[in-house]
């Protein structure tokens, strides 16, 4: 898989060796045992996500894994499957993106045993959805919902089992709905299959629903008063089985959570006590037990008919008599009439189970009604739905429960006795009457149910119910395009880094995942209807954009022919085609992504060329404010454009290591950076909205890349705990980053820029302003050593003089740095916008869109993490007349040498990343000072053309070019789609020349952009 490649990025960094295969389509043997094993050495080494293909195996580690955390959302944003390991953020956001692209609703089926992991597999799916799609108020608050749904559902339907500490009881389809932009606006629950049975029975030493647990051990005083709460063992519906904790739950805190599910969901305070009051009502309905009284049932003691009574709001009496009686209706005749029977034993213990497990059923139905309508929809857009279905449970008698039902590939066998009766599943109208006869209306409106209309046809059974439940569930998902996750659990201890092999072989086994390598390897697993294949890769080609026009096959053909898929890889049918190998889509989506990633660079181009227009001006004034009346400034730095990143990090991955993945760029320079002994350095100064960096160089000591120069990171430090910066009042580009640990002492060419982007960012995370200091003498604090002569810290002095020249002349003694530099333009210098309109005027030429980015300089090696060669006074034109490098910028440059030019291609080799994109373009007013590039062509080597041969003709002379020409001293790979791509020696027209150090040319036929540091002109 292509993610042996990231170790350097992402959660598997830290571990170099190889654990099994990350696609199981790619093992040598395709049997159990081989899925075994490589199951069990990802597991053994914290890998808990396998592929086959697009589906994913997730087995369970019971414990917390690391990655799960925002680094991890900002691997998988946007990637492609192969490009990073096997993880369910990936399939997460491949669903996201399929609905986004194809307009099309998307499904998860999440399927396993109990305690294989299904439900947490849900939570990070939607978690992750969650995240990564955008909205304002609104839609935060459906996505509060959305994720507080999950504790509150889990409290009226999960439970202790024998195999699952939160195993869930019923089973849920979710949806969560989008606009068309992709921001989640609405949702919609289905359940189906709730496991009333739990609420009066279960198995020795599992738990009915949590929240019986919860309410006892979590409700206040008062609550517990006025709801008649005691003692868990109290209940009977409690203590059948003798399982009470549980070891990692906490059920006083998981009340308090499940209460601040119900605030979100918006579900009154009225309405909640409601709720809790009912959960007391059937703990206390489980404690009314029956005699024998004559052959009937009476009850045992008409004391615990009391506080259920009070809580349901309903006669005392009355309920006593619907619990020992019922009427019946028949026939005789042709007259309908009621009966009174009076109920056994066994009929009035099944009348209050009935009754028991209707008002627990019916109150999650208000419940998971309640989630729905705070994220209801007017209308239906786009959707991606979670299936989380239970799993298998083993019970010691196996006898008619609907989810059941829903058993999987196992030899098991049921006793019967009880079938008929359980499958009948009613309520009697008896309890209903009961029931719509309470005092309080919420209680009523839970049995809505008209008893006065003509009653038609059977009444409905578990069986029917279960039925109709499952036919509307396949009808939704197969609207919709499926994802799958297989969870395997590997032990029932529930301890990590326990494997039970048979256990896990016979999940493999009824899971199909052999058959599913099988099939994945031998046939063409990837199809798609031709309409939908031209639509998505219709951007391709010119001749398919935007619509095909003529027939579906022969576009489709046409679309694989442009990108030379092999014939082998592909076959097409009637009205579908299927293409072999995941490898070969690979290939489609790359393209298809390239050609997007493309036209979006145009069009960011244009709007970025639109902002930087509009604020260029702004940015100046604000910065030059700062020091306005407070230091001289440079004679060519007022009018000077600010580019901000002139390291051109974006192909600097070699310095992008030590940011996040997209950390955005204010400021990036090279610097000088003093140490206590006033020793200059040079490093890379990066500025973003959360910190700064300095990052330097160092030869490594030991392992295979001994003696090679690598980049390191010297310094971070959060931009909040700048204390205050530093500056004298002359011309030079010192400054002091104060910060509580030690300060920096810093020689920035770019000072103004680097301050005015420091002080915004400082602004936004304090709500205060940057504390500048401007003085002749600066006091630097130092940092404490833990060994040497200089251990105890202390501080240095900066002391500022006046002298002559632009150039800064240093003179360090002990502890004091002099700095020595000529006078510079008056403090209340500020820019002009004559300036600006000029440089608006030369970006406002026909083709002449300049990137932002800073033209490359040609290639050149390090020495000792330096230039060679290179002085960083080259970048600013106002010291060229005062030091003895020569005039033209482009002179110290050295020629490339034939061992450079063989190398030039080993970018990610050995060889140390390129420096000499530290020399920056002149920009603005400072433009005016470039030399000519025809000045200084120590790279032409002029040759001696040989006489024409004997006899023959001597040709005519070429035509002398109608535009000016130039030859490429070096080969140049174009980094976005206005860029001309040349090798060495080729002649390229030049149409425009620019001052960014962008030129335009036109070379075999196309016109494009290119970097002038990389030719000399003809």
């Amino acid at each position: 898989m292509g993610s042996r490649g990231h170790y350097r990025y992402h959660w598997q960094s830290h571990n170099v060796k190889q654990s099994g295969v990350d696609d199981m389509v790619l093992l040598t043997k395709i049997n159990e045992d081989a899925i075994v094993e490589n199951l069990k050495k990802r597991y053994m080494d914290d890998y808990i996500f396998t592929y086959i293909g697009p589906v994913l195996i997730s087995v369970n580690p019971f414990k917390q894994m690391p990655y799960f955390t925002d680094k991890e959302v900002e691997l998988y944003q946007g990637a492609a499957q192969y490009e990073n390991p096997p993880h369910i953020y990936a399939l997460a956001d491949n669903m996201y993106r399929n609905m986004m692209i194809d307009r099309e609703n998307q499904c998860v089926i999440i399927s396993g045993e109990s305690g294989a992991g299904k439900t947490v597999a849900a939570k990070y799916i939607m978690s992750y959805i969650s995240r990564v799609s955008g909205g304002g108020p609104k839609v935060q608050h459906v996505k509060d919902i959305i994720l507080q749904s999950n504790p509150l559902l889990e409290a009226f339907g999960n439970a202790k089992t024998l195999r699952n500490n939160n195993s869930s009881r019923f089973g849920k389809y979710f949806e969560i709905q989008f606009s068309s932009g992709g921001e989640p606006d609405g949702g919609k629950i289905s359940n189906f299959l709730l496991e009333k049975s739990r609420v009066v029975t279960r198995n020795p030493g599992e738990r009915s629903f949590h929240i019986f647990y919860q309410l006892i051990e979590g409700a206040s005083g008062d609550q517990k008063s006025s709801l008649g709460i005691t003692n868990l063992d109290y209940y009977s519906y409690l203590n059948q089985s003798g399982s009470y904790k549980v070891d990692d739950i906490n059920d006083k805190s998981d009340f308090q959570e499940t209460m601040h599910a119900m605030d979100v969901i918006g579900i009154s305070r009225e309405d909640r006590a409601m709720v809790l009051q009912i959960v007391a009502g059937v703990l206390h309905l489980g404690n009314i037990n029956f005699k024998e009284a004559g052959n009937y049932a009476a009850v045992e003691s008409e004391e615990f008919l009391a506080f259920p009574a009070f809580l349901l709001g309903i006669d005392q009496e009355r309920l006593k008599e619907k619990l020992t009686s019922r009427k019946m209706d028949g026939k005789w005749g042709g007259k309908s009439e009621s009966i009174d029977v009076t109920l056994n034993v066994e009929q009035a213990c099944f009348t209050r189970d009935a009754l028991t497990k209707a008002l627990h059923a019916r109150v999650f139905d208000f419940l998971v009604e309640s989630i729905n309508k705070a994220m209801v929809k007017d209308h239906q857009e786009l959707n991606i739905g979670v299936l989380d279905i239970y799993g298998f449970e083993i019970f010691q008698v196996r006898s008619y429960v609907p989810f059941l039902c829903i058993s999987h590939k196992r030899s098991v066998s049921y006793d019967a006795e009880g079938f008929c009766e359980r499958n009948r599943d009613v309520l009697f109208t008896d309890l209903i009457e009961l029931m719509q006869s309470s005092q309080i209306p919420f209680i009523r409106a839970l049995f809505p149910e008209n008893l006065n209309a003509e009653k038609k046809g059977r009444p409905t059974t578990a069986g029917s119910k279960i039925k109709k439940q499952a036919n509307d569930l396949v009808s939704t998902l197969m609207k919709c395009t499926p994802h799958y996750i297989r969870c395997i659990k590997p032990n029932e201890t529930k301890k990590p880094k326990d494997w039970e092999e048979s256990r896990v072989k016979h999940q493999v086994e009824y899971l199909g995942l052999k058959e599913n390598i099988r099939v994945r390897r031998a046939g063409y697993a990837y199809r798609r209807v031709f309409r939908k294949f031209l639509n998505r890769y219709a951007i391709l080609t010119k001749e398919s954009w935007p619509t095909w026009r003529g027939d579906e096959k022969q576009g489709v053909l046409h679309l694989l022919r442009s990108v030379n898929m092999d014939q082998d890889q592909f076959q097409l049918g009637k009205t579908k085609l299927f293409i072999k190998a995941p490898e070969s889509l690979f290939l489609l989506e790359e393209t298809r992504d390239r050609k997007f990633d493309g036209y979006a660079r145009a069009i960011q181009k244009a709007w970025r060329l639109y902002l930087a227009r509009k604020k260029c001006v702004q940015m100046r004034e604000e910065a030059s404010d700062l020091l306005l009346n407070k230091k001289e400034r440079r004679r060519h730095s007022l009018n000077r454009n600010f580019v901000g990143d002139y390291l051109g990090m974006e192909e600097r991955p070699e310095l992008r290591q030590f940011l996040s993945k997209r950390e955005k760029i204010d400021f990036a320079d090279t610097v000088n950076k003093y140490d206590r002994r006033f020793k200059g350095t040079k490093r890379d100064l990066i500025l973003t909205p959360k910190s700064v960096y300095l990052i330097g160089r160092e030869k490594v000591k030991q392992g295979p890349e001994k003696g090679q120069i690598k980049e390191v990171l010297k310094r971070k430090i959060d931009v909040e705990k700048i204390m205050a910066v530093s500056l004298s009042t002359m011309q030079d580009d010192f400054l002091i980053l104060h910060e509580q640990e030690y300060d920096s002492l810093l020689e920035c060419v770019f000072k103004t820029e680097f301050i005015s982007l420091l002080a915004r960012r400082f602004e936004e995370k304090t709500q205060r302003k940057l504390p500048l200091k401007f003085a002749n003498t600066l006091e630097m604090k130092l940092k404490k050593e833990s060994w040497g002569p200089w251990s105890a810290g202390g501080s240095r002095q900066v002391q500022f003089i006046q002298g002559q020249g632009d150039a800064a002349v240093l003179r360090p003694s002990n502890k004091t740095l002099q700095v020595s530099i000529g006078q510079g333009l008056p403090k209340n210098s500020r820019p002009t916008r004559k300036g600006m309109s000029q440089s608006r005027s030369n970006m406002s030429r026909p083709h002449q869109h300049i990137p932002t980015r800073l033209a490359p300089g040609p290639p050149v090696a390090h020495q000792n993490g330096g230039l060679k060669h290179a002085n960083i006074s080259q970048r600013n034109p106002q010291h060229q007349s005062h030091r003895s490098a020569p005039a033209n910028p482009a002179h110290p440059f050295l020629p490339v040498s034939a061992n450079q030019l063989k190398n030039r291609g080993s970018r990610h080799t050995a060889q140390q990343p390129n420096l000499d994109c530290l020399k920056v373009p002149d920009q603005g007013a400072a433009g005016n000072e470039r030399t000519s590039a025809n000045g200084g062509m120590a790279h032409r080597q002029s040759t001696n053309r040989p006489a024409p041969g004997g006899g023959r003709p001597k040709p005519a002379p070429k035509p002398k070019p109608q535009v000016p020409q130039c030859k490429a001293l070096y080969a140049y790979d174009a980094q976005d789609t206005d860029e001309l791509s040349f090798n060495a020696d080729d002649i390229i027209d030049i149409i425009t020349e620019d001052a960014s150090g962008w030129w335009t040319g036109r070379l075999r036929g196309k016109q494009g952009l290119f970097p002038n540091n990389y030719v000399t002109k003809i």
